[in-house]
């Protein structure tokens, strides 16, 4: 045997093991791009049938037809390790970075937990409570809003889109939505959706019209989104089964005032909602924090900004601002 089908052979078993290692992950993982578990399926077993006709030994393969096949299988292997950095990425994008800065409140009483003249951050041990610096609240759509703005001290995604998709409009955004005085009809309304609107300097949640409260929103010259209501008046109005841990981020409402709540470390859902009522939300709607949707960063008290989660997807349109 040359040293070309050696290597060759090395190559296509370190390519199996690592595709198998990449479908397992993705499956445990759980990261619920369902259109991609049979691609990374039809990528592992493409390239163990590459490494199973070339054990059998490919000069044996005397029918041309399946010599253009294997051709084609161990060309397939060149798809494997971006597909595996692409799952490793999105692994780890789940893991929230640590924020030193916060303020330590795990034995605080919860009406002590209050936004602060900058930009400020508590940690209870389960969550971390975000209070921006702001003086107003907008929802940015199409070009993502830039870490040189230093008017902005917080920036995430705010609503789910329709499809996943490069190019943006404003059709693709699930629930009807306000930017800058312009009303955005939706035809993907959903009946758990709440409001959150921005208008004439105060912020509202809205769980009952949400519709009409978007409007409103948009006739003052403001702002709005819907997103799934999570608590409302202090009662959990959203059942939502998680099988496994991850990282939760919610848009609250907490002792009279707006912040983001992100949670410490990967936990069960069920773990964060008792945590927002230990801490006594009143008003919540869920943010997705999926792989690559947790898109998120701030400017502290030191006018730096700090990346919670780094890994942009370029089909991910809008987000949530607080400018300074």
């Amino acid at each position: 045997m040359s040293m070309k089908e050696r290597l060759s052979g090395i190559w296509l078993m370190a390519m199996t093991l690592l595709s198998l290692c990449a479908y397992t992950v993705f499956f445990v993982a759980q990261m619920w791009l369902n259109v991609l578990y049979a691609a990374y399926l039809s990528l592992a077993l493409l390239q163990v049938a590459a490494l199973i006709l070339y054990m059998w030994g490919p000069e044996k393969l005397t029918f041309k037809p399946l010599k253009i096949l294997y051709r084609l299988l161990y060309a397939s292997s060149l798809f494997v390790l971006p597909s595996f950095i692409f799952i490793f990425m999105g692994l780890i994008s789940q893991y929230h970075v640590r924020i030193p800065e916060s303020i330590d409140a795990v034995s605080m009483a919860s009406e002590d937990i209050l936004p602060g003249e900058k930009t400020t951050i508590y940690n209870t041990g389960t969550v971390y409570v975000i209070f921006p610096e702001y003086s107003g609240i907008e929802l940015a759509c199409g070009d993502r809003p830039s870490k040189s703005d230093r008017s902005i001290t917080w920036c995430s995604g705010a609503a789910f889109q329709h499809t996943v998709s490069l190019g943006f409009t404003q059709e693709n955004v699930e629930g009807d939505h306000a930017v800058a005085g312009a009303l955005y009809e939706s035809p993907y309304n959903k009946d758990g959706f709440a409001a959150v609107t921005f208008a004439d300097g105060r912020f509202a949640f809205e769980f009952d019209n949400a519709t009409e409260a978007v409007k409103r929103a948009a006739e003052a010259g403001g702002y709005g989104f819907m997103q799934f209501g999570l608590i409302h008046d202090g009662e959990t109005v959203m059942s939502f089964d998680r099988p496994r841990a991850r990282c939760y981020r919610t848009l609250a409402e907490l002792n009279g005032n707006i912040c983001i709540i992100d949670s410490v470390n990967m936990l069960h859902f069920d773990e964060f909602m008792e945590e927002l009522h230990r801490i006594g939300v009143t008003n919540a709607v869920y943010m997705d924090m999926g792989a690559g949707w947790n898109y998120s960063w701030y400017r502290n008290a030191k006018d730096k900004v700090v990346t919670l989660f780094g890994l942009p997807v370029p089909w991910s349109h809008n987000w949530v601002v607080f400018r300074k």
